[in-house]
């Protein structure tokens, strides 16, 4: 018997047909990967499964139980971890996985044995708020909480994004433990490796089936959206290297809380035009040495300028004079298209009309013009990524901070996030981004890797793959981020 049937399921939210017509099937003890790009369905298609959404049409059954008409004892056999952490971030590890539980009447204790292998990597952090762990602890307690009532059937919406190469290998080590004990897993993944771990998957693509079968054969058959022509690093050349001028200048940087050096220590300079890879594990100082240079932090000790202005006495005129966009999506959702670049604008002290002038530009580089009246939350996260770019170098400033831009993004919408990337570079404009993808590492002009709060290795892609000896930039980030020492946090 197959643990899971999907027959001719329909799912619409007004004119939008979330899912059309699917129907696929996943074997007991399978790895079944949901594949396709942004708003495919994957994720109405999860919550249907779940007993979390009623379809339109058609039927679902979990371990022979149908979900709408027995979603008592479907509920009872799956796990389920969504796109977003599903943590209350102000209870602390026990107090998480406590609630869980208690939600499917049982306890830690009765499901400690099928937790174990994962729960025991951060059970010492057991009275730590949620809220103050890494992206990696983030995931192993999710992961323990979506297991603790020992289900059947577990349901992974993107699990790793956000989280660094060496944590996302980690669980799927854990995964390939899960599947030795039989339970079934439905994951979906925008990172390609991942797609390669599973046993069939299916590709949804606005709403429908468009192939399923082996990883490699449904890559190979839609090679356009899921294998698209690689940027060269050719590409990437504007000149920059031949210019002197640094709009960053850091050295001895430290940022201390208490006795821990969340910064230890760092020292580098970016060039006007570059495009400079910041990249490190979850934990290793990336996001806190990056407050600091975009005046959102103040350094320990250390100095550091960027665009000609001081980080600890000039961050005001520093604000106002870069790009930022956090991996916490930086754009309004309750406003519309046009009214967030004129918010943006504004604050940005922009003319009136400057800013109509260029919301017009923006709107036909961005094939937005249909849609500049519609509702940031109802696009897309492609769409919304691109957007906040846009919006970020809209007053053409001297550098953009990009924090993990295209994190949950498939891999066609990244090729073209990147392309708008060498764009403002070309226009002169200093990228300075933080990625988990380690394909766009590639295509930076230089890199450095940051390890333990230290800057571990800087140099172009082909120069740290020859410095140590390795076939590509996920490699060398996995040698040197393994050498960490210090404790996660």
């Amino acid at each position: 018997m197959n643990a899971i049937e999907v027959k001719n399921i329909s799912k619409s939210y007004g004119r939008v047909m979330a899912l059309d017509d699917v129907s696929f099937s996943v074997g007991k003890g399978e790895v079944f990967g949901l594949i396709g790009p942004d708003g495919a369905g994957k994720t109405s298609m999860f919550r249907i499964l779940c007993s979390l959404l009623l379809p339109d049409a058609g039927t679902a059954s979990v371990d022979g139980f149908d979900v709408v008409g027995q979603m008592r004892d479907v509920r009872c056999r799956v796990g389920y971890m969504p796109g977003k952490f599903s943590l209350y971030q102000d209870l602390t590890v026990e107090e998480n996985l406590q609630f869980f539980a208690t939600l499917f009447g049982t306890t830690i204790d009765e499901g400690y044995d099928s937790i174990k292998a994962i729960y025991q990597q951060i059970e010492r952090f057991k009275d730590r708020r949620a809220g103050a762990l890494s992206g990696g602890m983030k995931q192993k307690l999710a992961l323990s909480c979506a297991l603790v009532h020992q289900p059947s059937v577990l349901f992974l919406d993107e699990p790793t994004t956000g989280v660094d190469p060496v944590s996302r290998k980690e669980l799927w080590e854990m995964l390939g433990m899960l599947k030795e004990r039989d339970i079934t897993i439905v994951a979906s993944t925008p990172y390609l490796d991942e797609v390669r771990r599973c046993e069939r998957v299916a590709f949804l693509d606005h709403g429908k089936v468009r192939g399923i079968g082996t990883p490699e054969a449904i890559l190979t058959e839609f090679s356009e959206v899921f294998n698209p022509k690689s940027l060269t690093p050719n590409n990437v050349q504007n000149g920059a290297a031949s210019k002197e001028e640094n709009i960053i200048e850091v050295e001895h940087l430290v940022k201390a809380f208490g006795s821990f050096h969340a910064v230890d220590d760092i020292s580098f300079s970016v060039k006007k035009g570059e495009i400079f890879g910041f990249l490190g594990a979850n934990g290793a100082g990336k996001t806190t040495a990056m407050h600091m240079l975009t005046g959102l932090n103040q350094p320990t000790s250390g100095t550091g300028r960027v665009v000609g202005y001081d980080i600890r006495t000039e961050y005001e005129q520093i604000k106002r004079h870069i790009g930022y966009m956090s991996q916490r999506f930086s754009l309004y959702e309750d406003l519309t298209v046009a009214e967030n670049i004129r918010l943006f604008a504004g604050i940005y002290g922009m003319k009136d009309d400057e800013i109509r002038r260029k919301t017009d530009e923006l709107l036909r580089q961005l094939k937005f013009e249909d849609h500049k009246n519609d509702l940031v939350a109802s696009l897309p996260l492609g769409w919304k990524q691109k957007l906040a770019f846009s919006v970020a170098i809209f007053h053409e400033p001297g550098v953009v901070f990009l924090d993990e831009p295209t994190g949950g993004v498939d891999p066609a919408t990244r090729r073209q996030f990147w392309e708008l990337i060498y764009d403002a570079a070309r226009r002169g404009i200093t990228v300075f981004v933080t990625t988990h993808y380690m394909d766009e590492a590639e295509y930076c002009d230089r890199i450095s890797i940051m390890v333990d709060g230290k800057i571990k290795a800087i140099g172009t892609p082909d120069e740290l793959k020859k410095e140590f000896n390795q076939p590509d930039m996920d490699h060398v980030f996995t040698y040197l981020a393994r050498q960490a020492t210090r404790v996660e946090s």
